[in-house]
């Protein structure tokens, strides 16, 4: 009986971001070829520079049909947003 490799979910950080984004998913036997692989496939011209891999079932997300019950209680603290403070020039990307 074959065996199917599990999926893989793969962020690649580009080299004029601070952040990984999702770029895809693919199939791999483990972790040093999801990454192998990730390389080849997405960044193949060398934009790249950072990559990391997570398997798919490792990954939990919320329904969005849910949505108002798990982000409703954020509205009640506007002091988590940014206007409120004030940050010194030192601090960048921010």
């Amino acid at each position: 009986m074959k065996k199917n490799w599990p999926l893989w979910e793969v962020f690649v950080r580009s080299k004029n971001g601070l952040e990984h984004r999702h770029f895809g998913s693919l199939h791999a036997a483990d972790t040093e070829m999801a990454i192998q692989n990730a390389r080849d496939v997405y960044t193949r011209r060398n934009e790249g520079v950072s990559i990391w891999v997570v398997e798919s079932k490792h990954i939990s997300a919320s329904n969005p049909e849910e949505s108002g019950e798990l982000f409703e209680p954020a509205k009640d603290k506007v002091y988590r947003h940014p206007t409120f403070y004030n940050l010194p020039d030192e601090v960048k990307h921010m």
